[in-house]
């Protein structure tokens, strides 16, 4: 496994830690439809939410906006779509974002509740 796969598969064992900690029920984990994946499929109360995890070993040099592209975006709806319905949920579903920085000084977690909205 290479370092880069190592920090994502890290990203998001990080990811799930702050989700639960923060009240969240972990429902999946990298699940799959067709050519998508989604990182983490959690719930937090009435709220679905589908989560991406981006991790760097140095700084963001592009904004949150910039790291999922249109594209990435419309396959995590057609995903989530796919895991609603196969589930049978009616539930509010939410896009979030989690980015996972490893500096210097340690690991800095942030989550951007509603991310696809923002941009």
């Amino acid at each position: 496994m290479n370092r880069k796969h190592e920090l994502g598969k890290l990203g998001e064992e990080l990811a799930v830690k702050h989700l639960i900690t923060n009240g969240y029920s972990i429902l999946e984990r990298n699940f799959r439809y067709r050519k998508a994946e989604i990182d983490i499929i959690a719930r937090k109360e009435e709220i679905l939410a589908i989560v991406e995890v981006k991790s760097r070993s140095r700084g963001f040099y592009e904004s949150i906006s910039d790291t999922i592209s249109k594209k990435k975006r419309n396959l995590l709806v057609m995903a989530a779509d796919c895991y609603v319905v196969d589930n049978d949920l009616d539930i509010e579903v939410r896009f979030d974002i989690i980015t996972i920085l490893n500096d210097a000084s340690g690991f800095k977690i942030e989550h951007f509740p509603d991310a696809f909205y923002h941009f």
